[in-house]
């Protein structure tokens, strides 16, 4: 059998828990606001920091991406869809992706995909805007994913 220590009246009251809690909240009540202004000012992201995924493209202008599917693969939330087609020029890749799609109501921005492409096509941006007014619009297809923009303080790969 367990004894506990007797309590005494002050304590079974809870006051000076009360009390404690009043002094914890009057400290944060007088703290210095950090506010930020949204729409107008940014926030201002780490250089590590894990967006949305994008699709790179090449010094040439091409994707890189060359439908392996990988990056679907290893996706937990299966948010990642491709569908691969014969490349019309064969320099030096095979496939390229007829339909790529990364639906963002479903990311989870774990980077796996990242990690997984062998060819380095796909990278996590540092973009925290997305919206859409339904479920289609946060499926993103590959023209859109091209189009998501990089970060200027990441040093970009060269190649390809």
């Amino acid at each position: 059998m367990v004894k506990y220590p007797r309590t005494t009246w002050k304590h079974r009251l809870y006051i000076p828990e009360i009390i404690r809690g009043l002094m914890l909240t009057l400290k944060f009540l007088f703290r210095k606001k950090s506010t930020l202004q949204y729409p107008e000012q940014k926030h201002t992201l780490p250089v590590g920091y894990r967006g949305v995924p994008r699709l790179i493209t090449g010094n040439d202008g091409n994707e890189r991406c060359v439908a392996c599917k990988l990056c679907e693969v290893v996706c937990p939330p299966v948010a990642i869809y491709i569908e691969a087609e014969e490349a019309p020029d064969q320099n030096y890749k095979e496939r390229r992706p007829k339909v790529f799609q990364i639906d963002y109501g479903r990311c989870i921005n774990c980077g796996f995909c990242e990690e997984a492409c062998p060819v380095e096509a796909i990278e996590m941006s540092q973009s925290i805007e997305i919206v859409g007014e339904s479920r289609e619009a946060l499926v993103y297809q590959k023209e859109q994913l091209l189009a998501v923009p990089a970060d200027p303080r990441k040093p970009q790969l060269r190649g390809l």
